[in-house]
């Protein structure tokens, strides 16, 4: 669902190669959701921040880390993911949990539209934007994240191991849905789902898409 890099050693040879692919395919990766795999590597959070730098200098976006040891990630680099499988669904809108068992989480609440490029990290809680969200921007949360708007970039929520954390928005257009690290594509999207509000969840490794009535 994503174009996945996994850098071996020796990295300066990995990346040597990775230029020699950009110039010998100018399409490589361009506009792909990427995720870093550090399966084969082991690196501090000091050599993964370089890496990244030194990736999106080459013009490839990295959307998340994949197999990172917790320790080398953190505030200031993706999120980490696990890839997962998606599926699609139209049910109504399932009752909300009584307020009085429910602990209501800090909020970061964004009162302009999210321009394309911008990048919002708020890992203590929900992101509310009242407003659209547009192509290129990111967002990620600790908790849900609601668009009172087209969302047309990323929005990666419970973005810290948050299992139960949603995705909502009036309209959904996303380049990349992620809810606890699994994510799921545009191009993994059912492109006959009505337009309208829906809600993201995550249900075991299953990232699920619905109507809201």
């Amino acid at each position: 669902m994503a174009v996945v890099l996994a850098p071996e050693p020796p990295i300066v040879e990995w990346i040597a190669e990775v230029d020699r692919r950009i110039k010998g395919v100018e399409s490589f990766i361009a506009g792909s959701p990427v995720v870093l795999d550090l399966s084969a590597v082991k690196l501090s959070k000091s050599a993964v921040t370089h890496l990244i730098y030194e990736l999106e200098h080459r013009g490839i976006r990295i959307l998340g880390l994949e197999n990172a040891d917790p320790l080398s990630a953190g505030a200031g680099l993706p999120p980490l993911v696990r890839s997962g499988h998606a599926v699609v669904t139209k049910v109504e809108r399932q009752e909300p949990v009584p307020a009085e068992v429910r602990r209501e989480p800090a909020t970061l609440l964004v009162e302009k539209p999210v321009r394309s490029g911008q990048s919002i990290f708020f890992p203590d809680g929900d992101v509310t934007v009242l407003g659209s969200v547009g192509s290129g921007a990111e967002l990620v949360a600790g908790g849900s994240i609601h668009v009172y708007g087209t969302l047309r970039g990323r929005a990666m929520a419970g973005s810290n191991g948050n299992a139960r954390a949603r995705i909502f928005c009036s309209n959904n257009e996303a380049e990349l849905l992620a809810i606890d690290g699994y994510y799921l594509t545009a191009e993994s999207m059912d492109q006959e789902l009505p337009r309208g509000p829906v809600q993201v969840w995550l249900e075991g490794e299953t990232v699920k898409i619905a109507v809201l009535d």
